[in-house]
């Protein structure tokens, strides 16, 4: 990790750059992929599956039989763990569901709101490298939460034609079915515009790469709405003297593992416990499978000194991590002050894994800085809130004239006339 001592306020903005990996050739592709998809359907996926996935594929629905024939690829250990995981996020998701508050804002007048399901959302899940079957728990379970009327599930296929046998098992643990191999870019597309085989959805919801994400943020200017923007993978770690070596290499090279273009950032006011630390990263990342991963990733990493823990506080609200860890002796006041994170995981023994898998809070987060104005996926990212208000005659009497004159100041005679014609009809009856 690149270290940095007491950076002057005004570099801040500089030295917390994401990574820059192929800006210019996403700009190139994604738009060009879309356009095809959108305008070739089937065929298209097929080619660019056949391009990126390399493997050609008739038809890429997912059958029944390979959803059953998956179910026993996956051993018993693995499947119990999924249902804990499944449980604990329905029991966290569920109590995010309100109830109808009907509020009578002046005599006469009342006002409500309803939560109404999306009738069709998409769920993209990450396939390639790492197949992220955790991905189906924190997108299908809120949405089935949500009652949403057709739910589409499009992860991309192996050399072989297949899809990793824990993403089809925990698809059917959580009720989805409608299942396609499609993967990157072109699923975006296919969720977006419709194919002859992939139905055209409301909202896509997932993570991915720097391509996939483009191409979220690119159909999102053609009416279909997105989740949030939600790139390659980071996190954050403020920690002192309390912390633990080994823990914090630990989720260091948790995130570091996702790709090249994931950051990690270790922000600590006592630059004594970074010798232990760089220690630990060394030692565990010899052990580490995705070891060349992880370097590449930890190239643009940086561990920052700050003078003070407000100062830490301040940096890392200005850097908005997707997930932020709190190794910090007081960890729990400093929690309460963070306006700016995705997650939140608190003392020395809330590893950002437990987020990403079974505690039960959702992973699927806003990066590159998309913390200071969008949240997590939720209950209510599948939901839409309708308003509705209901006006007895004694309630327009209460407004109507406040309706009338704003109206008229804003020289909308008609929008004036719709409450005076009420009105004077109910003069006119009386």
């Amino acid at each position: 990790m690149n270290i940095i001592k007491y950076p002057k306020k005004e570099d801040w903005n500089e030295i917390l750059k994401r990574p820059n990996l192929g800006d210019d050739m996403v700009n190139q592709v994604v738009p060009e992929v879309l356009n095809d998809v959108k305008t070739n359907g089937d065929e298209a996926v097929r080619r660019y599956t056949s391009k990126f996935d390399h493997v050609t594929l008739n038809d890429y629905r997912v059958t029944e039989q390979e959803i059953t024939e998956a179910e026993s690829l996956v051993d018993a250990e693995l499947k119990r763990c999924i249902q804990i995981a499944k449980q604990n996020i329905e029991k966290f998701h569920s109590a995010q569901k309100t109830s109808r508050k009907v509020v009578e804002t002046t005599p006469g007048v009342f006002c409500w709101q309803k939560s109404v399901p999306i009738e069709k959302v998409g769920l993209y899940i990450p396939g390639g490298s790492a197949p992220l079957f955790s991905t189906v728990l924190m997108l299908g379970i809120p949405a089935k939460l949500a009652a949403c009327n057709q739910i589409i599930l499009c992860t991309p296929p192996n050399k072989e034609g297949k899809v990793h046998p824990a993403i089809l098992y925990t698809a059917k643990l959580v009720g989805l079915n409608q299942i396609y191999k499609v993967g990157g870019i072109q699923s975006i597309a296919a969720m977006a515009f419709g194919t002859e085989t992939v139905p055209k959805v409301a909202k896509i919801f997932g993570p991915g790469n720097l391509y996939v994400t483009a191409a979220k943020q690119i159909v999102a200017m053609h009416g279909v709405a997105i989740d949030m923007p939600a790139g390659p993978s980071e996190v954050a770690i403020m920690a002192d003297n309390t912390c633990v070596p080994s823990f914090i290499a630990a989720d260091l090279l948790s995130q570091a593992e996702h790709g090249a273009d994931s950051q990690v950032i270790l922000f600590t006011c006592d630059e004594k416990i970074l010798p232990a630390i760089n220690k630990e990263l060394d030692l565990q990342l010899e052990a580490l499978p995705r070891k060349e991963i992880a370097i590449k990733a930890l190239e643009n990493s940086k561990a920052i000194v700050l003078r003070s823990i407000d100062e830490m506080l301040e940096i890392s609200n200005a850097y908005a991590p997707e997930h932020l860890i709190i190794a910090l002796d007081n960890a729990i006041e400093i929690a309460e002050l963070v306006i700016n994170a995705g997650s939140v995981f608190i003392g020395n023994y809330s590893p950002e894994s437990a987020g990403d898998y079974a505690s039960g809070t959702n992973h699927a987060l806003p990066t590159a800085g998309y913390a200071r104005g969008y949240s997590g996926v939720n209950l209510d990212s599948f939901m839409k809130k309708i308003s509705f208000q209901q006006l007895s005659k004694y309630g327009l009497f209460n407004i109507g004239p406040v309706i009338e004159k704003m109206a008229e100041a804003e020289q909308l005679m008609g929008h004036k006339n719709a409450a005076t014609i009420r009105m004077n009809a109910i003069i006119n009856e009386s």
